[in-house]
């Protein structure tokens, strides 16, 4: 039962904030127009104000405590396989390429920080917190460059590396997490009122994105794209975790280790997927659609996971 606590105490107020979103949409006081102008500050200027929060505020005793570099080593690779093999069933299975893209962010792009960081608190504590907050800094970049990639590769249908590589330059979240690990590099601290500033934004960045979410929630654009869904849910939510979860068990991972490796592969997708795709053209209705039933979704797979692992002992 408490496996089942953990996951439903991490994703119930996502869903209730999502619901939120459903409701002032319905009452009219957001309208489709009014939640892409919405979104659009979203990604510009709340999603990067807690990136470099989150990135900032890491403390480097805790950076360092317990630390394993092979999670590290493991989790960037096993999110570059994720990437490459995502791009291939994208490919071989979606004919549109406005969701070719957004079923690979899909696959791979998971919500670490706002479902990934709770859960191996819950499951570890400090023992946790060390390599997690590492990977904050070193997974989310790659997230987010991995994702513009994703996108901009059929953004158009004729992929340009140098349209690639301005989308990468140039966007927001990755810009904020270049200047977080810089700031965490050299030791640069902020003045006190742009600190307060940039914590008050991200403080209302994920709330607001999730509500938006919400707000921007069609139904009846379900049946569009049910086929690429469910095969996207099952590759993020099951085929992944499985297999680097199993590889990583067979490579001596145990304990509060594993559990970082869990929350990297069986997190559901980031609510930064969406915004990102109605951002860069990409079928926004089923990145929608993947954040919200993958965070339904993933309250059981997680507490399968968790359930087996502590089961055979191996956290």
């Amino acid at each position: 039962m408490e496996s089942l606590q953990i996951a439903v105490e991490v994703m119930l107020p996502l869903f209730l904030l999502m619901a939120v979103g459903y409701v002032v949409r319905l009452t009219g006081l957001l309208n489709e127009s009014s939640a892409f102008q919405m979104n659009r500050v979203i990604f510009t200027v709340f999603l990067p104000a807690l990136v470099f929060e989150n990135i900032y505020t890491i403390e480097s005793d805790v950076l360092w405590y317990n630390f394993d570099s092979r999670i590290l080593i493991y989790s960037l690779v096993g999110v570059g396989l994720q990437f490459l093999i995502a791009l291939c069933i994208a490919f071989l299975w979606e004919k549109e390429n406005s969701r070719r893209g957004v079923m690979m962010q899909g696959m791979f792009y998971g919500n670490f920080v706002l479902f990934g960081l709770p859960v191996c608190n819950a499951l570890f504590g400090e023992d946790a917190a060390g390599p997690a907050s590492l990977l904050v800094a070193v997974i989310l970049p790659l997230y987010y460059i991995l994702a513009v990639i994703a996108l901009e590769l059929f953004r158009g249908g004729h992929p340009s590396f140098f349209r690639i590589l301005g989308g990468i330059f140039t966007n927001p979240l990755i810009l904020a997490s270049i200047a977080g690990i810089l700031c965490l590099i050299f030791r640069i601290r902020l003045p006190y009122v742009l600190s307060v500033t940039v914590s008050n934004l991200a403080s209302v960045a994920a709330p607001l994105a999730f509500v938006i979410l919400g707000a921007a929630f069609s139904f009846r654009k379900i049946g569009d794209s049910v086929k690429s869904l469910c095969l996207t849910l099952g590759v993020k939510l099951l085929f992944f975790p499985v297999f680097f979860l199993l590889l990583a068990v067979l490579l001596g991972f145990r304990g509060a280790s594993l559990a970082v490796l869990l929350a990297v592969f069986a997190s559901p997708v980031a609510v930064s997927a969406f915004t990102m795709a109605q951002q860069m053209d990409g079928d926004e209705a089923l990145a929608g659609q993947l954040v919200l039933f993958s965070s339904l979704l993933s309250v059981g797979t997680l507490f399968l996971f968790i359930f087996l692992l502590r089961q055979l002992s191996f956290i």
